[in-house]
């Protein structure tokens, strides 16, 4: 969906009274696993609430941002809201301090940081860990007050550090003539050098250079630090302008998540961000059962299942898709009138990481044609299902028709 299919679609748009409910199980996509039977995760794991709900439904194969690229969270999820997401393209620094609840400014440069684990040879920090072997959050909001209460300034720039959840945190950069067009540091891999800060233009290059400086006296800090001794930035990003879910498509929407980046995603288009009690499935669940009256639209935000495909862990992949579904009839007893179980990608975990796999769509509501035969949700019969192969972006206009909120295009 272009822009201008984005505006035909919010043109075509009525109110009306039902409910449209999206589910998002993060990285839910994988790929056959020996460990598994050479099943993938969703089809080694016990979901007979999920298979019975697809032999209700319609199902089919939706694709990020197109064939053989691999999207990161935003872009799959900006396409699932129903915004172009190469067009609206936004930094994960930015959904990483606005999930937090830091206000940026539009001089601010926002970055997405993780502490990590590194050893200095010949000049280079060589990266052992990435993620510092999942700190608790406890020990990054003590590491962040270090960096904090040290580096407050460099030159003429603010500096703020705030802590977001393990070994996640996050930098912004405010001050004048600050540009984000600088590089992750992140080399994405371990045994190798962490990248050095480069900026595309002037302004970027100024960022990049107060990066360099602030990668320099963080390492200084954290020298100590059994694990957390190093940082790598990535992300680095200023606030684009949007227009709203509620604008565009006549919603009153809601998010429920746990993790700061995809509550932030959420803000930034213009969602009410819902509290949730605890970090578990259950816990979102009630979230959503206790604020149903008041929405029209809910976004609900599952990320164990791109965590565990991050580590490699495809058996813990399999528990955390069976844990939803342990918990899937309580959405049921709501009654919505679309429900799409989904994800923003694919996390296989023989990959260890996203993937340019297409994910997983389960779509219900009294319109469809139900897959009366299919074998259950999973890869395979997604595959063969009514709703075939298509791009992610157009899942908020399904929605929206199944919903009876579209009118008829032209006479």
């Amino acid at each position: 969906m272009t822009i201008n299919r984005q505006r035909l679609l919010s043109t075509l748009v009525e109110p009306a009274e039902t409910k449209l409910l999206l589910i998002v199980l993060d990285g839910l996509g994988g790929l056959p696993v020996e460990e598994l039977g050479w099943r993938t995760e969703l089809e080694a794991a016990r979901t007979p609430n999920l298979d019975e709900l697809a032999r209700r439904s319609a199902l089919g194969l939706a694709y990020p941002v197109g064939h053989g690229i691999t999207p990161g969270s935003s872009p799959g999820h900006m396409a699932l809201f129903g915004y172009d997401p190469i067009e609206c393209e936004i930094g994960r620094g930015v959904l990483e301090a606005i999930g937090i609840g830091l206000e940026l400014t539009g001089n601010d440069v926002a970055i997405r940081a993780n502490f990590a684990t590194a050893e200095r040879r010949d000049g280079d920090w060589i990266v052992t860990d990435r993620r510092a072997g999942r700190i608790p959050t406890s020990e990054c909001q003590r590491l962040c007050d270090l960096l904090q209460s040290s580096i407050e300034r460099i030159d003429d720039v603010e500096v703020i550090v705030r802590p977001v959840k393990e070994h996640r945190f996050v930098v912004v950069f405010r001050g004048e003539g600050l540009g984000d067009a600088v590089n992750d540091t992140d080399p994405q891999a371990v045994g190798v050098p962490a990248l050095a800060p480069k900026g595309e233009d002037e302004a970027s290059e100024r960022t990049a250079g107060l990066a360099a400086r602030f990668i320099e006296k963080a390492a200084m800090l954290l020298r100590g630090e059994e694990r957390a001794n190093f940082v790598l930035l990535r992300g680095f990003s200023k606030v684009p302008r949007l227009p709203s879910i509620g604008e565009l498509f006549k919603l009153n929407p809601c998010a429920i998540a746990v993790y700061p980046m995809y509550r932030g995603l959420a803000k930034l288009v213009g969602m009410k961000l819902i509290d949730v009690s605890g970090e578990g499935i259950e816990d979102e669940i009630e979230a959503l059962r206790s604020h149903y009256g008041e929405f029209d639209y809910f976004f609900v935000h599952i990320k164990p299942t791109d965590s565990r495909g991050e580590d490699g862990d495809a058996l813990g992949k399999v528990r955390v898709i069976e844990e939803f579904d342990e918990h899937l009839p309580k959405v049921l007893e709501l009654n919505p009138d679309v429900l799409v179980i989904t994800s923003d990608h694919s996390t296989p975990s023989v990959w260890r990481a996203h993937s340019w796999h297409p994910v997983p769509f389960l779509l219900h509501s009294k319109w469809i044609i139900p897959e009366s035969d299919a074998s259950g949700f999973n890869e395979r019969a997604c595959a063969r299902g009514m709703l075939g192969h298509f791009q992610m972006i157009e899942t908020m206009s399904l929605m929206l028709a199944h919903g009876g909120r579209l009118q008829k295009f032209r006479a």
